[in-house]
């Protein structure tokens, strides 16, 4: 690993990257704020990938990718005369430290424990000044659904508003259920919705990431279906040839093969 000299340096030397590049480079001096955004929003998800799947080499260059972003957009502020990278790394600093009293603060040293932290984070937030004026207020429009309604369940947790044991989140499960099944067609949207982020719940309290739960899923489906398609193609066929039995018949061995049936 490396020494605090060296992690300095390695920063100091990617902001005169920054530098040399947007006053060299013709496409880095066109970029704004505006079209560098989608590029962070993949930037992310690779990250995100490397992370699911336990690669932590990959992990440091996405990391790397991302902190590139970052200096980016703070040099871009720079040149408009709104703020440089000491000014958002200075933000998040004095963010950590009214967050953390336990640590930082007159509270230094009394024994807490992950989940009381977990409990009140929320309210600690509130008492930011310049923070968000709701406690909901944070959270992007924009964001993913499964990963808006994380957010939201957890900043109601962080007030002290969540289920007292993980267990009753089920018959709320089966409540919804029942009433997805039993909507006309315009309320079923709305009914599917209130499943959806129900279901999502009892992931977070059961200690799952549902959007890593759902990738998952959605990677198996891919592979039982690849499998199909290939066996299809396999027996000089088209999966438009098929019948839905014949396709539940190539499902069912694709499933086998990944359990290591014989």
């Amino acid at each position: 690993m490396h020494t605090r000299e060296e992690k300095l340096a390695a920063f100091g030397r990617l902001l005169d990257i920054m530098d040399a590049l947007r006053e060299q480079c013709p496409w880095n001096a066109a970029q704004t704020m505006d079209s560098i955004r989608p590029m962070t929003e993949e930037e992310v998800y690779e990250l995100s990938d490397t992370i699911l799947e336990g690669d932590r080499q990959g992990t440091a260059k996405e990391i790397g990718d991302l902190l590139y972003h970052m200096v980016f957009y703070a040099r871009i502020g720079q040149e408009e005369g709104a703020f440089d990278i000491a000014d958002s790394m200075n933000k998040v600093c004095d963010k950590m430290v009214f967050r953390h009293p336990h640590v930082f603060g007159p509270e230094a040293g009394k024994q807490t424990s992950a989940k009381e932290i977990a409990d009140t984070w929320e309210l600690v937030k509130a008492k930011e000044k310049g923070g968000n004026k709701t406690v909901m207020g944070g959270i992007p429009k924009a964001m993913p659904a499964i990963l808006k309604a994380l957010s939201m369940q957890e900043k109601a947790r962080g007030c002290g508003f969540d289920w007292e044991k993980k267990e009753d989140v089920w018959a709320k499960v089966a409540e919804e259920y029942r009433e997805v099944s039993q909507a006309s067609a315009d309320q079923l949207e709305g009914e599917f919705g209130d499943l959806l982020f129900t279901v999502i719940n009892a992931a977070r309290l059961y200690g799952v990431d549902p959007e890593a739960a759902l990738s998952r899923s959605c990677e198996k489906f891919r592979r039982r279906f690849n499998y199909v398609e290939a066996e299809t193609l396999r027996s000089g066929r088209q999966l438009k040839d098929m019948t839905l039995q014949d396709m539940d018949v190539l499902w069912e061995q694709a499933k086998k093969l990944e359990r290591g049936d014989k």
